[in-house]
């Protein structure tokens, strides 16, 4: 963020909930500026142009990522397993919190705009690739099984990530809000569930 002021901060929020609703060509500067309680001039002054406010935008959640979960992922002294599971707890977390995040880098990715070329080299690669080693890490150890690493890890990030981005569709399916408190919880425990039992030797479950 170009600014710590509480306009500054209002109208990144509301540009993230446009950007993800409309994208970057259908986004409107007026209707964005309207939402955070402030002018175009305020937008233009604290962020240049649209197009640097979107990128702003992503810059402002992956630094939340990298702070909130890469970064405690990266320190952790834990047994491989629990190195993954506290990895997927602070990820699902992040988009409990972030509903927006899955939506925005699913259309720069559709968009193959330049700043997904930067998404994937700073931010998807590594973290695919640290996911990977804790995979690889954890066979080593005899707590998972021999299982193709990069498909785990494509597995686990997919039907994190999938829940949140396709909430808004599969709450009309399941006839409730799937973004609730409690909706929330029972996804989480499902999905760590699910990942002990497909991931886990026998004896390691056992414990």
């Amino acid at each position: 963020m170009t600014n710590d002021s509480a306009t500054a901060r209002r109208i990144l929020a509301a540009a993230e909930h446009h950007f993800a609703a409309q994208g970057l060509a259908g986004a409107r500067t007026e209707e964005i500026a309207s939402a955070a309680r402030a002018n175009k001039a305020m937008l233009y002054y604290y962020f240049g142009d649209k197009r640097r406010l979107h990128r702003a935008v992503l810059e402002n959640l992956f630094r939340q990522l990298r702070v909130g979960v890469y970064a405690p992922a990266a320190r952790s002294t834990q047994s491989p397993h629990q190195r993954l599971l506290e990895f997927i707890t602070s990820y699902f977390d992040f988009l409990a919190s972030h509903p927006n995040y899955p939506r925005l880098v699913q259309r720069e990715a559709m968009e193959a705009t330049k700043d997904f070329e930067w998404i994937v080299q700073e931010h998807l690669r590594p973290s695919h690739n640290r996911l990977v080693r804790t995979l690889e890490e954890g066979i080593r150890a005899g707590q998972f099984r021999n299982i193709n690493t990069h498909q785990t890890a494509f597995t686990i990030m997919g039907m994190t990530t999938s829940y949140f981005a396709a909430a808004p569709i599969l709450s009309h399916v399941a006839g409730h809000n799937l973004m609730a408190p409690k909706a929330l919880i029972a996804r989480k425990h499902s999905l760590l569930d699910f990942l002990n039992h497909g991931l886990l030797r026998s004896k390691a479950r056992s414990r």
